[in-house]
């Protein structure tokens, strides 16, 4: 029984040395937090903070401060339920530079292919081996970009040009026009089977950090398609 002390000290270091994450069990308004677990009663998790839940009306963070966020944030404008799960939906995207983060995800631009409906830009579907993409809502910008060439570039070297024909939904999914997809991040490249070839990246890796600038002057064909691949 001498030693029982001990024991119990070592286990305590153990227990906060392998599991950190159990500092963020529970947290209230505007505390860290990693999933919907992690925050107390009717709060969710939007931007790695714990809030009200838009869905269910709760005021218990009015009037709560937060540290203000930093220049060119984007945030959430609410959340969404989606086969049981919160997903934060944006009307912004982050601020457009030069070289601009974002991630690659891949998209069936094809006719009962899993982007569910057809482009926003055209109201038609595409041939996955053209070079095209759609970009989130904020960048999508209410079609703003329809028909403009981006360059992404990822992280290998490798650049492709390709032109914008769709928007990945931010606001909305979780339906039948998204094939019951969730709304996309706020900061999502999607492209075509076309594009991760160009890039020399495998579409099972599913999301991968690239970046992207608008361009111009690039050569097209007669349907306006890229035909040259950097």
């Amino acid at each position: 029984m001498a030693n029982m002390p001990l024991l119990l000290s070592l286990c305590l270091i153990y227990t906060i040395s392998f599991f950190p994450f159990l500092a963020f069990a529970i947290s209230s308004c505007n505390g860290p937090c990693r999933t919907f677990n992690d925050c107390d009663g009717e709060l969710i998790c939007i931007n790695g903070k714990c809030n009200d839940d838009p869905e269910l009306g709760t005021h218990v963070c009015e009037g709560v401060p937060s540290p203000p966020p930093p220049s060119g944030y984007c945030h959430s404008s609410g959340s969404l339920r989606c086969k049981g799960q919160y997903y934060p939906t944006y009307t912004c995207s982050p601020q457009i530079t030069s070289s601009t983060s974002a991630i690659l995800t891949n998209n069936d631009f094809s006719e009962g292919g899993d982007g569910g409906g057809p482009s926003e830009c055209d109201g038609k579907y595409h041939n996955n081996s053209d070079p095209i993409v759609a970009l989130s809502t904020g960048w999508y910008n209410g079609g703003f970009r329809c028909g403009k060439m981006i360059k992404i570039t990822a992280n290998n070297g490798r650049s492709v040009v390709a032109k914008v024909v769709d928007e990945c939904d931010s606001l909305r999914g979780c339906d039948e026009e998204h094939s019951d997809q969730p709304p996309c991040k706020n900061n999502i490249v999607n492209g075509s089977d076309a594009v991760w070839s160009a890039l020399g990246l495998d579409t099972n890796l599913g999301e991968v950090d690239v970046t992207w600038s608008e361009v111009t002057d690039v050569p097209c064909d007669s349907n306006n398609y890229i035909v040259h691949i950097m």
